[in-house]
C-alpha cells in the first residue's frame, strides 16, 4: 500500500518541476458509456492516482505555483444522498480534507471559480494536451491571457519511470496472483476444453485474491492464432499436438503484471515446437543477462535480432547472411516487435523512452520492464519448412533494475 506521505511528496517534486507563476491541472478518469445507460468498469486516470490514490471519478487536482505560495488542491464530488443510492458513498469534501494530505479541498463545482481566480494571477498552463475537449474547453477559457501552455504529461510520467519499494511491493504481489493462475491453467487436462475454459481460470484465480481487473485482455492462443499478436477472440478448441501462447497478468491496487508463457496442449513439445521454443528462450535468457543500470534498450533489442536471426539462419527459416537479413530488417516478418517496455501503473508504462533532445533514456534502479522475444510463422508462409509452419511462441517476464544488476519478478512462473 502507498502511503498518503509518499503521494504527498510526489506532488511535492511535480510542484519543483513547474515554472514560477503558473497553474497546472490533473483530472480524474471519467466513466465510458458501454452502451445506452450502462458502463464500462471505472477505472482512474493513471497519472492523477499516481499524484494522489484517490478512486474516485469527477476530481482533478490543482497545482499553483508563484513567488509567494506553492500549493497543491484537490476536487471531489459532493455528497449526495440521492446519487449515493444508486452508485455508492463518496469521500466529500469534509472527509477528503482529514484524509489527504493537500493544502486545500473544495467540491469540484467549485472549480472553474479557482481556476479563473489562480489563472489571472499565472503566466502558465499546465495540462494534459490528451485532455478530451469539453476540459481542454474549460481549461482555455479561463486561461485565454496566458501566453504559454504546457503538457504536464509528460513531466509525470517521466517521474513514473522509477517505482518506489512500495510501488515494487504492488507489482510483486500482481506478479504472485498471476503465477498462481499461469500454474493452474499449465496443470488442467486441457483435452477436448476451449480457449475461453483457461481465460475463465484466469479471471477466476484474479478476483479471488483481491485482483479485480486484468492488466489487460487476455490472449490464449492456441496453434496458429499465436501469430496474431493481439488475439483476444479466445474462442477457439484446444487441439491436442498444437502449442497455446498465453499472455496473461493482473492488475493489484492499479499495478500491472505482464506475462507470457507458451505451452502445449497434451503436455510434450514436439521436436520442431522445442526447436523453437529453445531459441525463443535462451535469446530471452542471454538478453536479461544483459540488463543493469546504465545499460540501454536499443542494445537489449539488438542482441535479441542477432540471436533470433542467427537461430533462424541455422533452422532454414531465413537464408543468407545474418547481417544482410538484419540490415534488410528481414527478420521482422518472424519477430515484429520489441523486446520489452516499461510497466507499472499500466501495463504498457506511459513513461518516455528518450529525452527531450532525442537521446535514449539508460536503465537506471528502481525502473520496471518487460523482456518478451518471440517467434511466429503462419500456416501458410510456404517460404519455411513445413514442420514449422503455424507455430508462434512468445516467452515474457517482468524485471526490475536494481542497484547493480537485476531481478527478474516474475523468474518462479514456470517456463
Amino acid at each position: 500500500m502507498i502511503s498518503q506521505k509518499e503521494y504527498a511528496l510526489r506532488r511535492e517534486k511535480l510542484l519543483k518541476k513547474l515554472s514560477c507563476n503558473s497553474v497546472g491541472v490533473v483530472f480524474s478518469g471519467e466513466h465510458k458509456i458501454r452502451s445506452n445507460d450502462t458502463e464500462y468498469p471505472f477505472r482512474q486516470n493513471s497519472n492523477f492516482y499516481y499524484l494522489c490514490g484517490f478512486k474516485e471519478d469527477k476530481s482533478a487536482l490543482m497545482f499553483v505555483k508563484n513567488k509567494k505560495i506553492s500549493k497543491t488542491i484537490l476536487f471531489v464530488a459532493k455528497k449526495d444522498k440521492k446519487l449515493e443510492l444508486w452508485n455508492g458513498k463518496r469521500v466529500g469534501v469534509k472527509k477528503a480534507k482529514k484524509r489527504f494530505l493537500v493544502d486545500e479541498v473544495f467540491c469540484i463545482d467549485d472549480l472553474q471559480k479557482h481556476l479563473k481566480n489562480c489563472l489571472d494571477l499565472a503566466d502558465k498552463l499546465y495540462f494534459d494536451f490528451n485532455l478530451d475537449y469539453s476540459k481542454v474547453k474549460i481549461l482555455k477559457r479561463y486561461a485565454k491571457n496566458l501566453s504559454t501552455h504546457k503538457n504536464i504529461a509528460p513531466i509525470i510520467q517521466k517521474m513514473r519511470l522509477i517505482k518506489s519499494s512500495s510501488e515494487i511491493e504492488l507489482i510483486k504481489k500482481a506478479i504472485d496472483i498471476t503465477k498462481e493462475a499461469h500454474h493452474s491453467v499449465m496443470n488442467m487436462d486441457k483435452s477436448g476444453k476451449n480457449e475461453y475454459e483457461l481465460v475463465s481460470e484466469f479471471e477466476y484465480i484474479f478476483k479471488k485474491n483481491g485482483a479485480y481487473s486484468d492488466a489487460y485482455t487476455s490472449i490464449v492462443a492456441c496453434g496458429n492464432a499465436a501469430n496474431t499478436l493481439h488475439y483476444i477472440q479466445n474462442d477457439q478448441p484446444l487441439k491436442d499436438g498444437e502449442l497455446i501462447l498465453i499472455d496473461a497478468g493482473c492488475e493489484y491496487d492499479y499495478y500491472a503484471s505482464d506475462i507470457t508463457r507458451t505451452i502445449s496442449v497434451s503436455g510434450r513439445l514436439n521436436e520442431p515446437q522445442k526447436e523453437l521454443y529453445e531459441l525463443v528462450l535462451n535469446t530471452q535468457l542471454e538478453v536479461i543477462k544483459m540488463i543493469k543500470p546504465h545499460a540501454m534498450r536499443s542494445d537489449l533489442q539488438r542482441r535479441a535480432v542477432e540471436l533470433l536471426t542467427t537461430g533462424m539462419v541455422k533452422l532454414g527459416i531465413l537464408k543468407g547472411s545474418v547481417k544482410k537479413l538484419i540490415k534488410k530488417e528481414k527478420y521482422k516478418k518472424y519477430y515484429p516487435h520489441g523486446i520489452g517496455h516499461w510497466m507499472g501503473l499500466d501495463v504498457h508504462d506511459e513513461c518516455p523512452y528518450k529525452h527531450k533532445k532525442g537521446k535514449e533514456i539508460k536503465l537506471q534502479e528502481g525502473m520496471v520492464l518487460t523482456i518478451e522475444p518471440g517467434i511466429y510463422i503462419d500456416k501458410n508462409d510456404k517460404k519455411v519448412p513445413k514442420k514449422y509452419r503455424g507455430i508462434g511462441i512468445r516467452i515474457e517476464d517482468d524485471i526490475l533494475i536494481t542497484k547493480d544488476s537485476y531481478e527478474n519478478l516474475s523468474k518462479d512462473i514456470i517456463k
